[in-house]
């Protein structure tokens, strides 16, 4: 039980050695210098905006954890000076630079964000006894130093109320670095959030959540070491902080656009934009001040309609007509407009422009795709022919430097076709390895495969010579030679890639290719599993149930939770695990009772319910073998499984 249940809580953060990288090649050189023609340079806005109001930063630039250990470093991205090196896509180095500046900055007379501690903002407004923030980072370490850094340019004032503008980590985790739950509790503190939040905050990534942990090592690139060959932020912002997530839940949820609330004078009305970026987001304005904040439905970049990490594909249409909403609702009435990524906006027209383009770049993505899926085209079609007209692309806030038009076009598609072409030979595809031998074995062999990929290499046509290496990686995982030359293709995509994210996900690969996995545990959040719902904490272990350990066996566990009133009846039959509420008197071959808190500890951190059942704090009724089958039916989760080759 140990050992399984352990599993459920831990999320595997992995890190492939730094291996030596390829230098640019002369194609890579060329087509950086290609692509530094086509877009305006010139154009010096970005700069300005990003700068002003800058107050100053943290005199002390390593932001520490209670372990001693770093979870930001201020200077980690200094590097980011002068002109781009021929590593690095020229676009993606302007973006670089315009996030790597960190500190205070006045964003209007009474709001101020800290920026540059993560890869999100945070924002204070003032009130009329108290601070109003808004989203609260990553991890409470950084939040907790944005707030000191406040307190120290602008004088000590109480936070009054927290704002998060929808339910991914990086806009609320850093929470209890800010304010406590005990003055939530005594209603020193409102918490505000659209409907929605909890349980969309604490149910993101839960059901395949080691695997979309393994993929967001790639996307993020947490192996890579910022540099020139490294990692270059992740697009919207620098990195993610290496502190503790935490969460309390809301007090206050806005269920409907036009909602008003005054908090602490500041009169606050909300849009709620839900299945936009996120299921549960809301854009926010302040009419007294004549400032909007976009939440994550506005960035300095294209977003990702479905996230390369893996998540549900998310809506395009309905992305696009809340930007329209948010224009026509406020776009006359706005002066200055904020963000949780990146930088303010300034100037009405400023803001107008930039809404209105923005929405066309998504709208255009869903347009198109689909006039071109109703064409015949299918995802891989699609993603190679679509681009954004000039007048949208030239635009620096619609460049992808973290979703692509590529990327967006097969999430549009997917959304409406799911992953099937429709073309019968891809009814039953054969598995990837054994696919890839074949191709080599019809090729001439792996010598000949590998051969042809380095002519491809040496004419710059990298995403063929990669086709061609893959294969080879795949049938023969022991060939250092190709790994070698793969790894050497991919650097080189890696330092073309616009996107930030793909970058990330070709070095990751190189690295991988060159020193394999390395994996490294971090404990999940106590606040997120807290306040997991009851029926999620089945539907994970229904998700590790291993159907040849069960056999033809069946079983019914009763689960009770006095302090929370709550009893589920666990089944197993036909090798599927079901749970659903039990009344009084439910049969069962074992009942379990507890305080629910204990067995998330069990499941959480792998302690043993035995010394708390011989403490009577945990009772079972029936037979104690029953739970202890069940325990040995579940499997562990590889969270450490190969990405650029494959599981054996």
């Amino acid at each position: 039980m140990r050992r399984l249940l352990t599993t459920l809580m831990v999320s595997l953060v992995l890190a492939a050695p730094a291996q030596a990288a390829e230098a640019p090649s002369a194609a890579t050189i060329k087509a950086q210098a290609q692509l530094k023609k086509t877009l305006p340079f010139e154009d010096k806005q970005d700069f300005d905006f990003a700068t002003r109001g800058y107050l100053g930063t943290l005199s002390d630039p390593v932001i520490r954890r209670a372990d001693g250990a770093v979870a930001w470093d201020l200077t980690a991205y200094d590097f980011v000076q002068g002109d781009a090196p021929d590593t690095v896509n020229p676009s993606l180095w302007r973006q670089a630079q315009l996030l790597s500046k960190s500190g205070l900055f006045q964003v209007s007379e009474t709001i101020w964000q800290v920026r540059g501690f993560d890869v999100s903002n945070i924002t204070f407004i003032k009130g009329q006894t108290g601070w109003i923030v808004i989203d609260p980072l990553t991890t409470a370490e950084v939040a907790k130093a944005a707030y000191a850094l406040v307190t120290e340019k602008l004088g000590a004032r109480p936070i009054v109320a927290v704002i998060y503008t929808h339910s991914h980590t990086d806009h609320f985790g850093g929470v209890k670095g800010v304010i406590s739950q005990a003055d939530v509790d005594a209603g020193k503190v409102q918490v505000i959030a659209p409907h929605g939040f909890l349980e969309e905050a604490v149910s993101e990534n839960v059901i395949a959540g080691v695997a979309m942990s393994r993929r967001a090592n790639y996307q993020f690139g947490t192996g890579l070491v910022p540099g020139v060959d490294g990692q270059m932020t992740s697009g919207i912002g620098k990195g993610i902080s290496r502190g503790s997530i935490t969460l309390i839940a809301p007090t206050v949820s806005i269920h409907k656009t036009g909602e008003t609330l005054v908090v602490d004078g500041v009169k606050i009305q909300f849009q709620v934009t839900p299945g936009t970026e996120a299921p549960a987001e809301m854009n926010i304005y302040f009419p007294d001040l004549k400032v909007l904040c976009m939440a994550e439905n506005a960035n300095p970049t294209m977003h990702n309609v479905l996230t390369p990490r893996g998540a549900l594909v998310r809506d395009a249409k309905a992305w696009a007509g809340y930007l329209s909403e948010a224009l026509g609702l406020y776009g006359d009435r706005t002066e200055v407009m904020f963000t949780s990524h990146g930088w303010p906006r300034f100037g009405g027209q400023v803001v107008r422009d930039f809404l209105a383009d923005h929405r066309d770049a998504y709208k255009f993505l869903h347009d198109q795709t689909v006039r071109l899926m109703n064409q015949g085209y299918v995802g891989a079609e699609i993603a190679n022919r679509i681009a954004l007209p000039p007048v949208l692309a030239r635009e620096w806030f619609n460049r992808g430097y973290y979703g692509t038009m590529s990327f967006n076009s097969r999430a549009v598609y997917q959304r409406y076709m799911g992953w099937y072409d429709a073309n019968p030979v891809n009814l039953a595809v054969l598995p990837p390895a054994d696919q890839a031998g074949r191709y080599v074995e019809a090729m001439g062999g792996a010598a000949k495969v590998i051969a042809l990929a380095q002519a491809a290499y040496d004419k710059g046509d990298y995403r063929w010579a990669a086709t061609l290496l893959n294969n080879v990686v795949l049938s023969q995982p022991g060939s250092a030679d190709a790994k070698a030359a793969l790894a050497r293709t991919y650097d080189q995509m890696g330092y073309q890639a616009e996107s930030s994210l793909w970058r990330n996900m070709y070095l990751t690969g190189a690295a991988e290719l060159r020193g394999g996995v390395r994996p490294s545990l971090s404990a999940g959040s106590p606040d997120m599993i807290a306040n997991l719902p009851s029926p999620m904490i089945f539907e994970l272990l229904a998700v590790r149930l291993d159907p040849a350990k069960v056999g033809d066996a069946q079983l019914r566990i009763l689960f009770v939770f006095p302090d929370r009133k709550e009893r589920y009846l666990v089944q197993v039959r036909n090798q599927v695990l079901t749970a659903e509420p039990a009344a009084e008197g439910a049969r069962a071959d074992a009942t379990l009772t507890l305080p629910r808190a204990l067995l998330l500890q069990s499941l959480f951190t792998g302690a043993s319910l035995a010394p708390k059942v011989m403490s009577g704090e945990a009772k079972i009724d029936g037979s104690p073998l029953a739970l202890q089958k069940l325990v040995g039916w579940f499997d562990r989760p590889a969270g450490d499984f190969p990405i650029v080759t494959r599981p054996e």
